[in-house]
């Protein structure tokens, strides 16, 4: 996962709305970028004044989903592949289509996760929920959050029901039974060499001293000398990751600014720059980013080359399980809408 230069995903509440809708397929990691803000989805173009959020779009064993449902899938999945919101009139029917589908596929597994039992389901829920709003940085920005979507904490609670009760029902029926071979884990290995091939990395932890955007000259200067006043204790012999815990303003400083194994492209060059030049144990100087100021650490650099199959085993054969996963839950899904009673009202 790149690090400072990644894209931020369109909101934590897209990524758990959209999680009921993917085969209980985890979308993305969660982000790390240091200050990275949520941001709200694009709004669509609203609905022609005839029609209204009530508007039962189709039913699921007498179950409706309604235009609401419809329009707030729709906003996620464009928002989720970055499709631009002047839409034309055919191809916006494309994407209502293909979110009702989706909603429909959710709701028939929702039905059957229903018939199995879950221990602690609304604990689940609580849980799942409170660590959601837990990512916003402020109550203003989860409601902001909320509204951006046209969604209620109430509504929210459901979906990760949802998500819950229909992921609980593929690991069960489908995904816990799917195993990969190291047969074909070795296969997979060898017709991809091109896909193992790895530039030097490099392991490091940073105490980051973070700048607004709009900070004042001011601001930026006071922040550089708090940053070269943390970087002298450290050179003093105070514990680098203790500083990080207390002093960075990256959420990296949680595991004492440690940010795991990064390669070539994965931050931006004045940060890679300043951690390749670096020896292991070594400290740098202050860096300088639109982020604000870093004091880094090398732990360990690793060679480039071609990973070993020992090494990359783990991660192929959950590559290989998730395409299994993928067309199985498929396949489950399109059995149980066949014993389903289904009607949809868009045609």
């Amino acid at each position: 996962m790149k690090l400072l230069k990644m894209i931020v995903p369109a909101s934590l509440l897209t990524v758990l709305i959209l999680s009921c809708f993917q085969a209980g397929i985890a979308l993305a990691d969660a982000p790390k970028t240091p200050g990275a803000a949520t941001v709200p989805a694009p709004a669509m173009t609203e609905p022609a004044a005839q029609t209204s959020p009530t508007d039962v779009m189709a039913k699921v064993n007498g179950t409706a989903i309604t235009r609401a449902d419809m329009n707030r899938a729709t906003k996620i999945i464009a928002a989720q592949n970055r499709i631009p919101q002047n839409l034309v009139a055919d191809k916006k029917k494309q994407l209502e289509t293909a979110a009702l589908d989706q909603l429909i596929n959710a709701e028939v597994a929702f039905q059957a996760g229903l018939k199995l039992e879950i221990k602690d389901l609304d604990k689940q829920v609580s849980e799942k929920a409170d660590m959601a709003k837990s990512k916003f940085s402020s109550p203003a920005e989860y409601e902001a959050a909320l509204k951006a979507n046209d969604i209620t904490e109430k509504e929210i609670r459901e979906l990760i029901r949802k998500d819950v009760v229909i992921n609980n029902l593929f690991e069960k029926q489908v995904v816990g039974n799917i195993t990969v071979s190291d047969a074909d884990t070795k296969k997979f290995y060898d017709e991809n060499q091109d896909k193992f091939k790895q530039s030097e990395s490099y392991h490091a932890s940073h105490i980051l001293i973070g700048v607004k955007p709009d900070a004042t000259p001011d601001e930026k200067k006071k922040a550089r000398e708090k940053a070269e006043a943390l970087r002298k204790k450290v050179l003093a012999g105070e514990d680098f990751a203790a500083l990080a815990k207390s002093e960075s303003t990256c959420p990296s400083s949680s595991k004492g600014g440690d940010l795991g194994f990064f390669g070539k492209g994965d931050m931006v060059p004045a940060f890679e720059n300043a951690a390749a030049a670096l020896k292991p144990g070594e400290v740098s100087n202050v860096v300088e980013t639109q982020f604000g100021f870093h004091i880094i650490k090398l732990i360990e650099k690793k060679d480039g080359g071609v990973v070993k199959l020992a090494d990359a085993k783990e991660g192929i054969q959950k590559y290989l399980k998730q395409q299994k996963a993928q067309k199985a839950v498929g396949e489950y899904v399109a059995t149980l809408k066949n014993s389903a009673k289904i009607e949809r009202m868009d045609k």
